[in-house]
């Protein structure tokens, strides 16, 4: 009684355009919207017992009034040529500002980022963690191999097999390696400047120990010239004449003789 008091104050002797108030029970379930009137199945509908614990009986309950409202208050506002759909060109100004946008545009891009972060980092992780996988089973592998052929190793020694294959194995495995680093390479030749000055100069060949003697060149004195290394020969010219100074005795000699 209170409640209904205080509606007999509040409301007002308007016009329905002013106030739009729809009060109506929910639509019947076999309605279909449009295809029905907007007096139909309301007692229908009144009959039914909504379960308030159900959410899908509440929720299509609630769905169902809100239905019948619109299709009594659409023919109405039809009615008095009020229009019922946005124009194209409407505009509607934001109740935030632009600074306050902007400052969720960056949150956002910040959380974005953060996203992106730990996603790599779950990536980096996962990588690595299958690096390790496939490190220890490496391992494993070559230390199996390995237990394999020392027990083979021990059986041959204690006699117990006279068998050899483990080495076989062995050699078979390290030339695999081997012819499948050498198909990883690439053999290159020498460059434009290396072919030019081996067309010049020569190929080379050993330098260390190029001067070094040997038993023939030791014993070979053909090309030994006794003046030329005594400083006896003929002077050539355009060089220094050579030093003429005697010995140090001679010049004690010299000088007893003057005193």
């Amino acid at each position: 009684d209170g409640l209904k008091r205080s509606l007999g104050d509040l409301r007002r002797q308007l016009a329905w355009v002013e106030r739009l108030d729809v009060t109506l029970g929910p639509v019947a379930a076999a309605a279909d919207g449009a295809s029905h009137s907007p007096g139909e199945g309301h007692s229908a509908s009144h009959k039914e017992a909504v379960d308030p614990e159900n959410d899908f009986q509440r929720e299509m309950s609630f769905y169902r009034q809100a239905q019948a409202a619109v299709l009594e208050a659409l023919p109405r506002l039809h009615k008095l040529q009020v229009p019922t759909r946005r124009p194209d060109d409407y505009f509607a100004e934001m109740a935030k500002s632009d600074q306050q946008m902007q400052k969720i545009r960056q949150k956002l891009k910040s959380k974005q980022e953060a996203m992106e972060k730990t996603e790599k980092a779950k990536q980096l992780r996962a990588l690595r963690k299958y690096g390790k996988k496939v490190q220890t089973e490496i391992l494993q592998k070559r230390q199996k191999e390995k237990k394999s052929m020392l027990n083979a190793v021990k059986k041959y020694q204690k006699g117990l097999s006279d068998k050899l294959d483990f080495l076989d194995e062995g050699q078979t495995s390290s030339q695999g390696n081997k012819k499948g680093s050498g198909s990883q390479r690439v053999k290159k030749g020498p460059n434009a400047k290396r072919r030019y000055k081996n067309q010049k100069f020569g190929f080379g060949g050993k330098k260390k120990g190029s001067k070094w003697n040997t038993k023939e060149s030791f014993n070979d004195v053909s090309s030994f010239k006794g003046k030329v290394a005594h400083n006896k020969g003929p002077r050539k010219a355009g060089k220094k004449a050579l030093n003429k100074r005697p010995g140090k005795r001679a010049r004690q000699k010299m000088k007893s003789r003057a005193r």
